[in-house]
């Protein structure tokens, strides 16, 4: 196993890999290669740059912690995915073109959709699976993430900030101070810093949101793995009751929701979240 070296997400290089797809990945390792890494799967709209340091970080201090651009995404060659399902393909080919045969996730928002999607495909690739701020396929309210989000975006543009102020916390003391701290951690990163994403993308990945909050609900009940459901009481974007949906139809799920916090508990949270996940992992 090779000595970790003290890379921080915010330095460490972001790296390529040429899949079986032909897509040509970007991708971001950090922590002590192992066996089992953690994949990390973002969320809408998201590059590299997008995963918060604070938990990226904490998580490599005992797991190799691995993010990467999807398809058309970021620094990854390609078209955008048009449907959840296509974007779980393209995640399953990246991690096979790493040569894992099984691994840890955690899938945050659009990420847990997507994870699901993948575990369907290769039931026995994903060993734990975290869901942080995410729903089921066909849950209540994930489909209206389309409209939410296209307001805030809006109402960031008049306040001169980012969408995820609003989207992701409340509009307490509290939310507003997380979400400043948040934003300016996804700062942290000065050099090498990934592709922006186009409004074009975000528009496709809000219709296959869209399309996949209307399919038939998936049958959670097959999944054995241990599952950690994770996320704030009052989550707009993928609604909180999805949350507790989920915990109850996977075998063996684990859940938690963080009080006075929205769709990013985890980063309001994070040093709890990189507390629990560690925990998750190693039980």
């Amino acid at each position: 196993m090779e000595a970790r070296s003290h890379t921080t997400y915010a330095t460490v290089p972001t790296q390529f890999i040429t899949a079986a797809n032909g897509i040509k990945y970007a991708y971001r390792r950090l922590g002590n290669r192992q066996a089992v890494p953690v994949i990390y799967f973002n969320h809408l709209s998201a590059n590299l740059d997008n995963c918060d340091p604070r938990v990226m970080d904490g998580l490599a201090a005992k797991h190799e912690i691995i993010s990467f651009d999807t398809r058309g995404v970021g620094s990854t060659s390609g078209t955008v995915a048009t449907s959840i399902q296509d974007m779980a393909k393209d995640g399953l080919a990246f991690i096979k073109a790493l040569g894992y045969s099984q691994v840890d996730i955690i899938g945050f928002s659009m990420g847990g959709f997507i994870a699901q999607e993948l575990m369907a495909m290769e039931p026995t690739l994903v060993r734990k699976l975290v869901l942080a701020g995410s729903g089921p396929r066909g849950g209540k309210g994930v489909s209206d993430v389309v409209g939410i989000t296209y307001w805030d975006i809006v109402k960031g543009i008049f306040t001169f900030r980012d969408a995820k102020f609003y989207l992701f916390f409340t509009t307490t003391t509290n939310g507003k101070n997380a979400a400043r701290n948040f934003l300016a951690r996804l700062k942290e990163r000065t050099a090498d810093r990934d592709k922006a994403v186009p409004v074009s993308t975000i528009r496709t990945q809000l219709h296959a949101i869209r399309d996949w909050g209307h399919e038939q609900p998936a049958d959670l009940s097959v999944f054995k793995q241990p599952v950690l459901v994770i996320n704030g009481d009052n989550d707009r974007m993928v609604p909180t009751p999805n949350s507790y949906d989920m915990a109850k139809r996977f075998p063996n799920a684990a859940l938690h929701i963080y009080e006075e916090a929205a769709h990013g508990a985890v980063f309001q949270h994070h040093e709890d979240f990189v507390k629990r996940a560690l925990a998750f992992f190693a039980a």
